[in-house]
């Protein structure tokens, strides 16, 4: 099965001369989604972790359907005030504007080791924020996973100039 298949791409989506990769095909077809978790699971096996931090919106869909399979914890980075408790807060650059990630401060046990999971890797800021948000918090991370990574963005270049081994189960 090529997962390429179910993640069309939509031109100009939010803004010009973005080209942005919609997953409501893959997860309408149940053997498609099946397939994907299937598959980052099995990355997943390259990484010594005992949580998930699914990245807002998309990343939760993928975080949580691998969690349940992987019978792991899984945490929530949210857009700004979307958080009842107190949080951590790492701000960041998009490659179409800015935007901050928060997590719950008491989300995550004292020793938790953090996979970062998103759904597209396009310039690596998401990933990056992400991880420099879990890090201040105290927490470990131990990589990063995503469906698709945008190869030409270079974002697996800019995560490994900043320590982070990412994976990525479809290359475009």
């Amino acid at each position: 099965m090529n997962l390429l298949d179910y993640l069309p791409g939509v031109p100009d989506f939010p803004k010009p001369g973005i080209l942005f990769r919609d997953i409501s095909p893959l997860l309408a077809d149940p053997a498609a989604f099946r397939e994907a978790i299937s598959q980052l699971e099995m990355l997943a096996q390259g990484f010594d972790y005992t949580h998930i931090l699914g990245i807002e919106s998309r990343g939760f869909i993928f975080g949580s359907a691998l969690a349940h399979h992987a019978h792991k914890g899984l945490a929530l980075a949210r857009k700004p005030n979307k958080l009842p408790l107190a949080t951590h807060r790492e701000s960041y650059g998009l490659e179409y504007g800015a935007d901050a990630l928060e997590f719950q401060q008491s989300c995550l046990p004292k020793h938790a080791k953090v996979l970062l999971l998103d759904d597209v890797l396009a310039t690596g800021g998401t990933l990056i924020a992400a991880d420099k948000l879990v890090r201040s918090a105290g927490f470990e991370v131990c990589g990063a996973l995503t469906l698709l990574e945008i190869s030409f963005l270079e974002g697996r270049k800019k995560l490994s100039e900043n320590g982070i081994n990412n994976k990525s189960v479809l290359l475009s």
